[in-house]
């Protein structure tokens, strides 16, 4: 028997298994989407024009948030925390500092200010090299010893920057040549010593600017006013976050909506309405103040309709049929609900996609909650869609059912059958229609078979109470039984049709009661074919069941000698449904005796059917683990066999063969950690398996990720789109302005530093010529050529191959190169960049423009009159003229054209000449518009001046 055993594994290939059944090479586990905020958030980084917010990790990721559902998950190779990052806003560049000092220099301004810890603060010149102005230092403070912290400018022209310090100081210096200390913040910190970890200054027109500041390892967030009136009367709000602070950013919405952004310590983000803010600091002195700005977490979207999710389940269908076109998935991406507050949707936008049915689209994720609501969603793409809500009305009599947590979830395409379980031990059986399902809107609640709501879709639902919490649920081979199993050690025979026990057994166990796992099976027994129940219990011991009276077949149970919690139960014959869905995908996985797997936190186990059934222990196959624990396993079908799962609580990925437990490949999913949950509570992270090998994890209300196994396979649709949150047409603003002529706006960060770049004022801007920035960054990279600031050659030849070579105003131009055409939105990208249609018109400016404009067009005119003359001068001096020369310089299909080379010269120049009269005309128009938009500005002044005035009065 020994030498027997030696004989197996030496036949056995290392690191994978045998040639019939998976291989290495037919794996490759990945993350394939990340969606939400990530676990261990602690810095923000904005793009106010690309409206592109940035959320960094403490193990080296940089979560990415765009517009119209897009996000992006960026890793780097070793899990340094983030101590600094900053978009260079518009250019698709995002500067992260790590904590090793990793940096690559880059920059879009000549000067940037400096704030050293000793409290030093300088403005340096990139150029030169040297400081413009100093002060701070010892000389500063002289009563206490501090260090500062955190600063940001608090004024548009940059003359006045906010310090913030460790003993909860926060003083205003002025940036002139005067270089002194305007006035002192008193917010609170100072009196408990609390350093300040983080200050934002927010520009708004009049008496409306305001400094936000948050302190370490406090839940306070103080918000005051920043006038001419600060340091006589100080107009100040308080607002009590839900847990300490660790940072904070200012995000912009399509409608001007602005909303504060809260980062918590524990990851979480909490979201305050600005425009309630400063709302509150207005009218905060008046006889009837506003009420406070109310607090909102930014969460998933299962948490909008219902609490946080308790049970999953994700169903892929391979053959689906394509009811919903890319285009209507990307439109769908732009109407439904965003992740983030930073994009307005409206109502009539707001609305759930068509649901042809669950068979119907490319991947369904079946969700349960703690309310006992369910939750249907369309995960075609990578975001989530809602489409079907399931939740019983207060009007019905449920108070002898009641409502608790959902706590198992099984469906079977095959016979249209949801069935969920909670915590009290209730069944719900629904029902569904054949699909596909009619174009009515589904995402309503449930109210019950005979009343209207989802009738369409739902055809019945029914109640069963059992005893104990409900922990797993299965269908027999014929869809006429259901097996449910609960935390107490119960297991029901439920008759679908008439939603009936047919009877119920009770385990006892000395260990751990409760059922994990069952599976219908049909084995030969003494001889005889036998349909039986193998049931596995959390204390890992396994046995059989005559699935029609309930009895147990073996005279023992099978269990290892050193039990330990059981996660996961199948049976492996090849026979199985191994689809999830009724649909039988790999037919034959194996020519090996039918046998049972059973995988617990520290070990895997495979057990022959036939001596479970016998209650006789005999292993086949084992492996055991010893850290850390396994949280999660499940089973998937490739095209070349079945292989395992194990998802462990470090965040370490397995893919096994079946039945050897080979290993073939792992991976380690940063980020994720699982915690065993207390007792008598359900878990904070939930993890759902598709037949595939597809996994969705939920952590929380925060994120979702999912992991691929089949190489080559597409989980998700638009995933390159939906991915690419920078889009280079951004470049052109909503409003019409191009991004190569922007000058930031007072209210928006100037600079990839912002709270440390100086910013110019916004009349200063307009007139000037925005510099390149590439140029810019080309000539840093010369000034950081030293051993602390490594310059990527790579990367500095690319961008000097992307030169961009200016041509000159005063280029000849062509007659024939003259081409009209009536692009609106080429005229539209050439407006200057952060003005208005109305404040960005001069009339002289234009008068000028267009006068300079017809000069050349004459000018133009007169020398195509002159070439015509001159052409037919040519022409009768050069009569003899071969056709063929002819042809060549004009070109002429055929050399037998009668017409001669002048009139077809003059032909050609005529239809120009209409053209130019087109442009005239146009040329015309624009002036008259010009005209009326300045009579426009003017009379929208008079109105902003009288109002001024009467505000005054």
């Amino acid at each position: 028997m020994f030498v027997k055993k030696l004989v197996e594994k030496a036949g056995k290939k290392p690191g994978g298994s045998p040639s019939e059944g998976l291989r290495a090479n037919d794996v490759e586990p990945r993350v394939v989407l990340h969606y939400g905020i990530p676990s261990g958030a602690h810095l923000f980084a904005y793009d106010p024009v690309q409206k592109i917010l940035a959320v960094s990790t403490k193990d080296g990721r940089i979560k990415l948030f765009g517009k119209n559902q897009t996000q992006a998950l960026l890793v780097s190779e070793e899990a340094s925390t983030s101590k600094f990052i900053e978009f260079v806003q518009n250019q698709g560049l995002l500067l992260n500092v790590n904590s090793k000092n990793q940096i690559e220099p880059t920059a879009e301004t000549k000067r940037i200010l400096l704030v050293f810890s000793s409290g030093f603060i300088t403005l340096w010149d990139i150029k030169e090299s040297k400081p413009v102005l100093k002060t701070g230092g010892n000389g500063m403070v002289k009563q206490e010893a501090k260090k500062a912290t955190c600063a940001c400018w608090v004024c548009p022209s940059g003359s006045k920057v906010a310090v913030g310090y460790s003993n909860g100081d926060i003083l205003i210096w002025s940036m002139t040549e005067s270089f002194s200390m305007v006035c002192k913040l008193n917010l609170g910190y100072k009196a408990e010593k609390t350093p300040i970890n983080s200050l934002k200054w927010v520009y708004a027109e009049g008496k409306a600017s305001r400094v936000y500041a948050t302190g370490s390892s406090s839940n306070s967030l103080q918000v005051v006013l920043l006038n001419d009136q600060t340091e006589v009367k100080m107009v100040k709000l308080g607002l009590h976050v839900s847990e300490p602070c660790v940072g904070m950013e200012m995000i912009m919405a399509d409608a001007k909506q602005d909303s504060l952004l809260v980062l918590g310590k524990s990851g979480r983000v909490y979201a305050y309405d600005d425009y309630m803010i400063e709302k509150y600091l207005i009218q905060s002195q008046s006889k009837s103040p506003p009420s406070l700005p109310k607090e909102s977490v930014v969460k998933l979207a299962f948490s909008d309709s219902c609490s946080g999710v308790t049970v999953g389940k994700f169903l892929t269908n391979s053959s689906h049929l394509l009811n919903l076109s890319d285009e209507d998935y990307a439109q769908l991406a732009k109407d439904t609900a965003p992740f983030l507050p930073s994009q307005i949707v409206s109502k009539e936008a707001s609305r759930s996609a068509h649901f042809p049915g669950f068979t119907k689209v490319k991947n369904v994720y079946i969700t349960g909650h703690s309310d006992g609501s369910i939750g249907v969603w369309d995960m075609s793409c990578p975001f989530l869609v809602p489409v079907l809500f399931l939740k019983e009305q207060a009007d019905q009599d449920i108070s002898s059912r009641g409502t608790a947590a959902l706590t198992a979830l099984h469906f079977d395409s095959n016979s249209r059958l949801l069935v969920s379980g909670d915590q009290n031990g209730m069944v719900r059986l629904y029902r569904f229609k054949p699909e596909p399902y009619l174009t009515e809107n589904s995402f309503i609640p449930f109210q019950g078979s005979s009343k209207k709501g989802n009738n369409h879709i739902v055809h019945s639902v029914k109640h069963i109470k059992l005893t104990g919490s409900i922990t797993c649920i299965q269908k027999s081979q014929n869809s006429k039984h259901l097996a449910i199993g609960s935390d107490q050690g119960h297991v029901s025979l439920v008759d679908v049709e008439e939603a009936t026990v047919l009877y119920t057994k009770h385990i006892a166990s000395d260990i751990c009661p409760g059922i994990t796992s069952l599976q219908f099976e049909s084995c030969s027994v003494q001889g005889f074919e036998k349909n039986v129940l193998v049931v596995a219990m959390r204390d890992s011991s396994v046995f059989s069941l005559d699935s029609d009276t309930g009895n147990m077949i073996g005279t023992n149970m099978v269990k290892p000698k050193k039990p330990f919690k059981a996660l996961f139960m199948q049976i492996l014959d090849g026979k199985q449904d191994s689809s999830g869905n009724g649909e039988s995908i790999v037919e034959d996985v194996s020519t090996r005796q039918p046998s049972v797997l059973l995988c617990s936190e520290k070990a895997v186990y495979i057990y022959p059917l036939s001596q479970v059934v016998q209650g006789v222990k005999k292993v086949l196959h084992k492996k055991k683990f010893s850290s850390p624990s396994i949280c999660s396993a499940s089973t998937f079908y490739g095209t070349s066999g079945v292989g395992l799962i194990l998802v462990f609580s470090d965040g370490t990925v397995e893919i096994r063969s079946l039945p050897e437990l080979s290993l073939l490949k792992q991976i380690s999913i940063r980020g994720f950690t699982y915690s065993s949950p207390k007792q008598n509570s359900l878990p904070e992270i939930t993890i759902s398996a598709s037949w595939d090998g597809d996994l969705v994890m939920v952590n929380g209300d925060d994120e979702l990720i999912v992991s691929s196994v089949l190489p080559q396979k597409e989980t998700f649709r638009l995933v390159e789109s939906l991915s690419r949150v920078y889009k280079k047409d951004n470049a052109v603003c909503q409003d019409g302005t191009t991004a190569s002529a922007v000058a930031s706006s007072p209210k928006e960060k100037k600079g990839m530093f912002g709270s440390v770049f100086k910013t110019k004022p916004k009349r200063a801007a307009d007139t000037e010529t925005t510099e390149s920035t590439k140029e810019t960054i080309e000539d840093l990279s010369k000034i950081f050529t030293t051993a602390n600031f490594p310059w990527n050659n790579n990367v500095e030849r690319s961008r000097e191959s992307n030169v961009v070579t200016r041509v000159g105003d005063e280029e000849e131009l062509d007659i024939d190169d003259i081409d009209i055409e009536d692009d609106d939105h080429h005229q539209q990208q050439e407006l200057p960049k952060e003005q208005g249609i109305l404040s960005g018109i001069s009339k002289q400016k234009l008068a000028s423009k267009f006068t300079s404009f017809k000069g050349k067009l004459k000018q133009m005119t007169a020398k195509s009159e002159k070439s015509v003359v001159t052409n037919d001068e040519k022409h009768e001096e050069k009569s003899g003229a071969s056709v063929d020369q002819i042809k060549k310089k004009y070109g002429f299909a055929s050399s037998s054209e009668e017409m001669g080379a002048a009139k077809m010269a003059q032909s050609k120049l005529q239809d120009n000449l209409k053209k130019l009269q087109g442009i005239s005309m146009k040329t015309t128009e624009m002036e008259d518009t010009a005209k009326s938009f300045s009579s426009t500005a003017k009379e929208l002044l008079n109105a902003v001046e009288f109002n001024k005035q009467s505000s005054k009065t």
